[in-house]
């Protein structure tokens, strides 16, 4: 029989050994330093001045004084001088002060965990792979905020990539929403996972809003007497638009056609003008005394890259106009 255990080293007590409590004390005291093993310092190069009995140190690289010659080992203090100990490979320590968990790796003692930093993939009740890196199995994901508001971004590389929510139905795309292929925001729908059809797009240069069937456009603007609003006109050129229009007065609605190259007071039809006379067409910009006093002046300006659409109030007072459009 060997004098010693295979894998702490500790001693057996031999047949017809005298002082048999020598040999059972020095086995204990070798459990007592190596097993649950949590240390106060894996970096010290020198033995505190004022050692504590029974506490542990991990000897740091370049051990000094006392602890010369024993590093990575584990010291402890008896109350009269340190004992060292030498770890196995895949020993375990915990660090008190850190909370650092270490694992000896025949050399060095290293981070037990892995540093998740820059690591391939994270799977989460989910097996990742080299394209969703993230894998997450979970009846619910939350973003919490920490401080006054969260931002979830999603970025992309160029126009002509896309970055976008796809939402599927047994891992085929049903719906995306997102920048898909350019910067307009559009929301696409497929009823087989091949086929996308764009519901709803948001034109990044203008704000306008097409549907299958053309664009529309909405806008509520404040106008004081005498004073202008204008935008650059959110549908094709040539276009084909129903416009409507409304003033913050009592039967004050208006009706009418925008169609064909866009280039002035020509593109306009009136549908619908209640009253009767107070809607009038222009061409080119208009300044806000243009048009005739007493109503409300129309306008597209097709001088410039854009065309641009002026609405003119001359009613005598502060307005509230409401205009909305379909087409394209």
């Amino acid at each position: 029989m060997t004098d010693t255990s295979p894998a702490l080293s500790l001693p057996y007590i031999q047949p017809s050994q005298a002082q048999k409590h020598v040999t059972h004390n020095e086995a204990l005291r070798i459990l007592d330093a190596v097993t649950q093993l949590s240390v106060q310092s894996s970096t010290l190069t020198q033995a505190p001045a004022v050692p504590v009995s029974g506490e542990r140190y991990l000897v740091g690289f370049g051990a000094t004084g006392d602890w010369a010659g024993q590093d990575r080992k584990i010291a402890v203090h008896d109350g009269t001088g340190w004992t060292f100990f030498q770890p196995g490979d895949g020993w375990r320590a915990d660090v008190i002060p850190t909370g650092a968990q270490l694992r000896f790796n025949g050399t060095s003692w290293i981070d037990a965990l892995p540093d998740l930093q820059n690591i391939p993939h994270v799977g989460i009740v989910a097996t990742a792979d080299a394209v969703n890196r993230l894998s997450v199995s979970s009846p619910a994901t939350l973003l919490n905020n920490a401080g006054a508001g969260h931002q979830l971004k999603i970025n992309k590389a160029t126009g002509a990539d896309t970055a976008s929510l796809l939402f599927q139905n047994g891992f085929s795309g049903r719906a995306e929403m997102g920048l898909a292929g350019s910067d307009d925001f559009s929301i696409k729908v497929s009823a087989d996972g091949a086929t996308f059809h764009d519901a709803l797009t948001v034109e990044a240069g203008s704000g306008a809003l097409r549907t299958t069937s053309g664009q529309t456009y909405f806008d509520d603007v404040t106008l004081a007497d005498d004073a202008v609003h204008s935008f650059d006109i959110p549908w094709s050129d040539p276009s084909r638009i129903l416009m409507w229009l409304a003033a913050d007065l009592t039967g004050h609605s208006f009706m009418f056609s925008v169609t064909g190259p866009l280039t002035g007071a020509s593109n306009f039809t009136p549908m619908f003008v209640n009253p009767p006379g107070m809607l009038n067409f222009l061409t080119g910009t208009l300044a806000g005394t243009t048009g005739t006093d007493g109503t409300i002046n129309l306008s597209i300006d097709a001088a410039g890259a854009t065309p641009r659409m002026y609405l003119e109030n001359r009613l005598g007072t502060s307005q509230i106009f409401t205009m909305a459009t379909l087409g394209r």
